[in-house]
C-alpha cells in the first residue's frame, strides 16, 4: 500500500507545487490575522510553519482546511486556484489535518473511532483490516479492539494519523504533534513522517520545538503578526536564530541563580492516595515528595497521569484524608482548602489559566483579589482594597511584560501568553514561600518561556521551593534541579536533572524503568 503513493504523487513536476496560498488575506473586522501570506508546498517536503502565539498559525491552517474562508488572496491546487468550502471539500481534495487537541470519544474502540470518519459505504466490520493495513503499512501498533480510554498519548495520536491517512492525503498538516508525547514516542512519529515524506506527500508542521524542526523539516516559513518574514533552511540555522526570527529580536538566555544553599523542607508529601473523581480519572497511589527551599523539583509525565490530581490534593481543591499527608513549612495541611494554604504564602497556578487561574470576565485587578484575599491587606472586615489590588495588578503588567489593550482589562482579552504572565506573575510577585505550577508555559512563545522561566530561577534563589509540573521535557531540564515522573497516579523516585538523560525519563515516562518512590 505504502509504495503506491509513491509513484501516484510523484508524478507531478517539482516546479510546481502541491498546495500554495499567494497573497491571502483573513481579517476579523478590524483586525487581520493574515496579512498577504505567500507561502508553497512541494511534494515531499516537510515545510514548518513557525511564529509566535498570535502570529497567524492557526488562521492559516484553518483556511488550508477549509474552517475559515480568506478575506483576499487565492489558494491554490497544483498550481490551479479553488475554493475549500468546509473540511470535507478539503478532504475530498486530498488535504487532511492532524490536529493539537485530540478529538476521540474515550468509550470507544479504535477501530469505532477510525470507523467514524471513513466513508459511510465503508461497513464497521471492514474498519479492522483498513486499520491493520496502515498500521503495518506505517509502523504504527494499534490494535483494533482496545479502548481508547486504556492508551496513552502517543497511541491516541497514531490513531489521529491512521484516520487522516484512510483518507490517502497528499498534504498533512500537523499541529504540535510532540506536545503530549514521551522521546520515545516522539521518535515513532518521526519515523512515521519520513515515510509519509518518501511518499511524495507534502507535510506542513507547525511546533514550538525548533531542535525537532532542525531535525525534520526541510524549509520553514515563518509568520510575525500575521506577516511572513522570511523562509529559510532550519538545519542552516540554530534554535536561537529561529526563535529571533520569530519574535524579531534576540530571546534573553535563562540564567540560572549562581549557587545558593538550599534551606529546610518546605513542601512535603508523604503517602498521599486520593481516588480519582472521574470515570476515567487517575487515582494518586502513595504519592511521596520532599521539595526544599531554593530548590525546583520537576514533575514529568504523558498527559493524563495523574498530573491534574496531584495539583488538585496540593492546592487544596482536592482534600486528602490525613492532614500529614501535605505539610507547608511545618504545618499539616492535608485536609484544609486553599485559603488555608494561601495563608501560610504558598502560591498555586492551575494548567487552565482562563477559567481556573483567572475569571475571564473579570478585571485583572479583580481577578488579583480573588487570589489574594486571604493575604494581608487586600481586604478589611469585608471591604475590598480596590487601590492597593489596581497596584498588584500594574506591578505584575510591568513586571511580566504583560501586553494589554487597556489598564485593567478583563482577563478574557488578553492572549494566551499574555495571561498566562499574567497568572504566573501575580503569584510570583507575593513572594510565596512554596510556589506549585502546572504548565508554566503551556501554549506560549519562545520570549514569554523566557521570562517565567527566568522569575522561576529568580523566585527558586530567594529560597522558595518550587514544584513544576510539566509535559515539556525540554523545560524541566533547563530549570529544575531533581526531577520525577508521575505515571499511572504514582511517582517516582527523583533523579538529579544535571546527571539524567532525556532517555531515562521517557522511559519512566512510557511506565518502564523502575518504580521507586519519591522521599
Amino acid at each position: 500500500m505504502a509504495q503506491s503513493h509513491a509513484t501516484d504523487l510523484g508524478q507531478g513536476s517539482k516546479a510546481t507545487p502541491l498546495l500554495a496560498v499567494r497573497d491571502i488575506t483573513k481579517r476579523f473586522g478590524t483586525f487581520t490575522a493574515n496579512d498577504r501570506v505567500t507561502l508553497d508546498l512541494a511534494a515531499g517536503e516537510i515545510h514548518a510553519l513557525l511564529g509566535e502565539n498570535g502570529a497567524g498559525k492557526s488562521t492559516l491552517v484553518k483556511m488550508l482546511y477549509g474552517i475559515l474562508e480568506p478575506t483576499e488572496g487565492d489558494i491554490l491546487w497544483q498550481g490551479a486556484p479553488i475554493r475549500l468550502a468546509d473540511p470535507n471539500a478539503a478532504r475530498a481534495l486530498g488535504i487532511g489535518m492532524v490536529f493539537q487537541h485530540f478529538s476521540l470519544f474515550e468509550n470507544l474502540t479504535v477501530a469505532e473511532n477510525i470507523a467514524l470518519v471513513m466513508p459511510s459505504e465503508v461497513k464497521l466490520d471492514d474498519a479492522p483490516a483498513k486499520i491493520a493495513e496502515i498500521s503495518r503499512a506505517y509502523g504504527m501498533g494499534l490494535e483494533p479492539s482496545r479502548p481508547v480510554w486504556t492508551l496513552s498519548a502517543g497511541e491516541r495520536q497514531r490513531i489521529e494519523i491512521a484516520r487522516c491517512l484512510l483518507q490517502d492525503p497528499k498534504v498533512l498538516i500537523l499541529d504540535e504533534p510532540t506536545s503530549v508525547l514521551t522521546p520515545q514516542e516522539a521518535e515513532k512519529l518521526f519515523e512515521t513522517l519520513e515515510r509519509l515524506k518518501a511518499e511524495g506527500r507534502a507535510l506542513l508542521y507547525i511546533s514550538h520545538h525548533l531542535e525537532e524542526v532542525q531535525r525534520l523539516c526541510d524549509r520553514a516559513t515563518i509568520l510575525r503578526l500575521g506577516k511572513v518574514v522570511g523562509t529559510c533552511n532550519p538545519r542552516a540555522e540554530t534554535p536561537r536564530s529561529l526563535a529571533a526570527l520569530m519574535v524579531g529580536s534576540e530571546i534573553k538566555e535563562v540564567k540560572p541563580a549562581g549557587a545558593h544553599a538550599l534551606g529546610k523542607e518546605r513542601l512535603v508529601v508523604s503517602n498521599l492516595s486520593l481516588p480519582s473523581p472521574e470515570l476515567h480519572g487517575v487515582a494518586l497511589k502513595n504519592v511521596s515528595a520532599a521539595v526544599k527551599g531554593g530548590e525546583i523539583f520537576g514533575v514529568a509525565g504523558v498527559a493524563g497521569n495523574g498530573q491534574s490530581e496531584f495539583f488538585a490534593a496540593l492546592s487544596g481543591e482536592t482534600l486528602a484524608r490525613e492532614p500529614n499527608a501535605i505539610v507547608i513549612d511545618g504545618s499539616p495541611v492535608g485536609a484544609m482548602g486553599i485559603a488555608v494554604r494561601r495563608a501560610l504564602n504558598a502560591g498555586f497556578v492551575p494548567e487552565e489559566r482562563n477559567g481556573h487561574a483567572a475569571a475571564p470576565d473579570f478585571t485583572l485587578s479583580d481577578n488579583i483579589v480573588l487570589s489574594s484575599h486571604a493575604s494581608a491587606g487586600m481586604t478589611r472586615a469585608g471591604f475590598i482594597n480596590a487601590k492597593l489590588a489596581k497596584e498588584k495588578a500594574r506591578a505584575v503588567i510591568t513586571s511580566f511584560d504583560v501586553r494589554a489593550a487597556a489598564p485593567d482589562p478583563p482577563a478574557r482579552t488578553l492572549s494566551g501568553g499574555n495571561l498566562q504572565k499574567f497568572v504566573v506573575g501575580r503569584e510570583i510577585l507575593r513572594d510565596p514561600s512554596v510556589l506549585v505550577i502546572n504548565q508554566p508555559t503551556w501554549g506560549v512563545d519562545v520570549a514569554a518561556a523566557a521570562t517565567i522561566r527566568q522569575a522561576l530561577l529568580d523566585l527558586c534563589a530567594k529560597g522558595a521551593a518550587i514544584l513544576i509540573i510539566s509535559q515539556d521535557l525540554d523545560e524541566l531540564f533547563e530549570i529544575c534541579d531533581r526531577i520525577a515522573v508521575i505515571h499511572g497516579g504514582q511517582l517516582s523516585a527523583p533523579l538529579p536533572a544535571r546527571s539524567t538523560t532525556r532517555e531515562e525519563i521517557g522511559l519512566l515516562m512510557a511506565g518502564m524503568g523502575g518504580s521507586g518512590h519519591a522521599h
